[in-house]
């Protein structure tokens, strides 16, 4: 079991997308694997749902009416409080253009329809993985600069210490 399985069901996954065949299909898919799901069937309401409360990574159909996938991202990409979500693509078209321009917007990932149940749960499970490391990799460099930042005050405390027993050693020996 890994670690993304043993905290599956805390794992918040948004699916946008205009089909509402799609999102049953990866609903009932991910409720499976004991994922928690949150449905879009636009952007607009993607947005609305996000701003209230972040998902931990988001199935993106490309081409939907109001908005298309990739406008979505760029807009989720810009902003600092959903910039780092991982937005994995899901699309009918096979072609590498649509593929390039999903990486360019800032995917990290991007699914062919129809959807094989292995393949896209392996691809979500990975980019959790390697979430939840570059969120590990966060905190241990937080850590780090607070343990800088107190042992630089405590040097410099030496150093004051080491100033003002020189400067009173001279004024002992001028005496």
């Amino acid at each position: 079991m890994s670690a993304v399985d043993l905290v599956a069901a805390e794992i918040n996954i948004m699916i946008v997308d205009d089909k509402v065949e799609n999102l049953h299909l990866l609903s009932k898919m991910l409720t499976q694997h004991q994922y928690k799901v949150r449905l879009a069937t636009s952007a607009a309401l993607a947005l609305k749902s996000i701003a209230v409360s972040s998902p931990d990574l988001i199935l993106l159909d490309i081409n939907m009416p109001d908005m298309n996938g990739y406008e979505l991202c760029r807009q989720l990409k810009s902003q600092p409080t959903t910039q780092d979500i991982p937005v994995i693509f899901i699309s009918a078209a096979n072609q590498s253009f649509n593929k390039l321009e999903a990486f360019a917007v800032g995917g990290v990932d991007y699914i062919t329809k129809p959807f094989d149940v292995n393949e896209t749960i392996i691809r979500i499970d990975n980019q959790l993985k390697i979430q939840a490391a570059k969120f590990q990799v966060k905190q241990i460099n937080q850590q780090l600069e607070i343990r800088v930042k107190e042992r630089t005050a405590k040097l410099q405390a030496e150093i004051e210490q080491i100033k003002l027993s020189e400067t009173i050693a001279q004024e002992t020996q001028s005496n």
